[in-house]
């Protein structure tokens, strides 16, 4: 049966006191919305259709930008989960399977357990996620009867004996299109807040005869953020979850509390990584790599065998090819190193491609912006870059060429040759003495006029 997908995003988020919608609010270098969206994509949907209201057009920027062919519906009074499910029936005109209903500020449910939800479809008309929590929290209650759902009752309208139940609604639900929405046609805003709920469906639907039920979860998988205290909790519980991760993909991370990870990080097996290493989005360091402490990488590729920092920065557009060195200090953008090359200390590598088991010497610097537009420093193999060396762009060093330490290069170096660009060094006999004896001279003047 195939799937679609509606995501509810359509909430301002008051308690995260801030003028961003709250699912744009960030977990692990993206927005919460996409955490949803990347955990319904597992299934492969048909149809994605995000349901926006708050800062509309943010919210549809952000999920078209992870998902181009997402559809992105307004929700302009808002009138309750129900009601936000409804307004995404026309973007659901013709689809005929099963529907999962998703919140974009809940960003933690996990592939696994979709897929039981569809396969408990099977033999429902509508499935419904649960967790297990201590009976004092004022969630709603699922109560079952065997494998039965037979009502879904909020806390605040619950009995002592309903309340007793540990068994809480997490509000993710799964339904056949048509189903779904002839269920919520059913419902009513007859209730305090006036307001139309998609819980409401389970009793609709157990009027009907049609089966309901229930599956469970781990409590982690529906923890929703509301406030910044809870953004917090929820980076720290991406962080444990993907770091254990890593070290049970034979990832060695000596101090695991210290590295911080991106929601899209890949590192391969028998890569070491020191403490206070942060991951920015889209970085992927192959196997066997080395990462230093207190390096910062983002948007790059590290191929395998190379050896980052410490101290290092590598900004997005760097590729490194195999046993690449970038030492401490050292900051690369739009780079791309061939296997071997060094770039070892105090040097910054912009635009620019550097050649075979080239050796870049500490405080080079590729001077790549003339204030209005970037230009590329192109670096032959088995070069060697002289401390100190001034590369303007745009300028090309041949293969097996060298500068001498403190040039300024501002034209081409053919294969093979050494270029010298720095003023002629003269000394000037006793020049230095009788300049030390005049500030000395000056400076005594000046202390004895402020007596």
């Amino acid at each position: 049966m195939s799937i679609a997908l509606v995501i509810l995003a359509a909430g301002k988020g008051t308690r995260m006191n801030s003028d961003l919608p709250k699912v744009l609010h960030q977990i692990a270098g993206a927005p919460m919305l996409v955490h949803a969206m990347k955990a319904g994509a597992s299934l492969d949907p048909e149809r994605t259709v995000v349901v926006g209201g708050h800062g509309f057009e943010a919210v549809q920027k952000a999920a078209q930008a992870y998902d181009e062919d997402a559809v992105v519906v307004e929700q302009v009074e808002q009138n309750g989960t129900g009601h936000a499910v409804m307004v995404a029936r026309d973007a659901l005109a013709g689809f005929a399977g099963d529907v999962i209903v998703l919140y974009g500020d809940t960003p933690f449910v996990q592939p696994e357990t979709l897929s039981r939800m569809v396969e408990a479809r099977k033999d429902n008309a509508v499935v419904v996620l649960g967790f297990e929590a201590d009976a004092s929290e004022k969630y709603g209650r699922l109560v079952m009867e065997g494998d039965t759902l037979t009502a879904i009752t909020e806390y605040a309208d619950a009995s002592d004996d309903v309340r007793a139940i540990t068994f809480c609604n997490s509000g993710v639900m799964l339904a056949k299109a048509d189903v779904l929405f002839d269920l919520l046609d059913a419902t009513n805003n007859e209730n305090a807040s006036g307001e139309y709920y998609l819980t409401d469906v389970v009793e609709v639907a157990r009027s009907k005869g049609l089966a309901t039920t229930a599956i469970s979860c781990d409590a982690a998988e529906t923890m929703g953020v509301n406030s910044r205290a809870h953004l917090a909790e929820a980076e720290a519980a991406f962080q444990s979850r993907a770091r254990a991760e890593l070290l049970a993909d034979g990832v060695t991370l000596v101090d695991p509390n210290t590295v911080w990870l991106s929601h899209d990080t890949v590192v391969g097996r028998d890569t070491i990584i020191e403490p206070n290493v942060f991951f920015g989005p889209e970085v992927t360091v192959e196997s066997a790599s080395y990462i230093r402490a207190f390096s910062h990488l983002e948007g790059a590729h590290v191929s395998r065998g190379g050896v980052i920092g410490p101290y290092a920065r590598l900004r997005p557009g760097t590729e490194l090819a195999e046993d690449v060195k970038i030492g401490n200090f050292v900051e690369t953008k739009n780079a791309i190193l061939d296997t071997g090359a060094k770039v070892n200390h105090l040097s910054y590598i912009g635009d620019a491609t550097v050649g075979e088991k080239t050796n870049i010497g500490a405080g080079t610097i590729t001077c790549n912006y003339d204030g209005v537009m970037k230009h590329k420093t192109t670096i032959g193999k088995d070069a060697f870059i002289g401390s100190n060396t001034m590369l303007v762009a745009p300028v090309t060093v041949g293969d097996d060429a060298m500068t001498a330490s403190g040039s300024v290069v501002t034209k081409d170096i053919e294969d093979g040759a050494l270029a010298l660009a720095r003023a002629q060094q003269v000394n000037k006999p006793n020049m230095a003495r009788k300049l030390f004896e005049m500030l000395k001279t000056k400076k005594a003047l000046m202390a004895k006029g402020k007596e």
